[in-house]
């Protein structure tokens, strides 16, 4: 497996209480990006501090409402490193709403 490379931010948030967390209240410091080209797939790979996301004034979302946002879940483990929250499921997901969508969803599990 190919290492992500990983950009952090210059200005980190302060971290919540444990006590105030909950979905949707507080989002990272940084976003996951990959890039797709037809013939080559997604590649490109990389974690990068949180900031605006561009859109081509063609994308479809804009003009068609075709769109798919489906957040997957990263926690620090407490022996150290990171655990994705149910990435199946989250897979899952999001295979089934571009199903309702007619975007291919094109999952391969190993």
């Amino acid at each position: 497996m190919t290492a992500i490379p990983v950009e952090r931010t210059r200005a980190p948030k302060p971290r919540p209480a444990d006590a105030e967390l909950g979905f949707g209240r507080f989002f990272t410091d940084h976003l996951f990006r990959a890039d797709w080209l037809e013939g080559r797939g997604w590649h490109g790979a990389r974690v990068e501090p949180y900031g605006a996301v561009a859109l081509d004034p063609a994308a479809s979302v804009l003009h068609y409402g075709q769109s798919i946002f489906e957040g997957i879940k990263v926690f620090r483990r407490p022996a150290g490193g990171l655990a994705l929250f149910r990435p199946r499921a989250h897979a899952e997901r999001l295979a089934a709403s571009a199903r309702r969508l007619v975007i291919p969803p094109e999952i391969d599990w190993p």
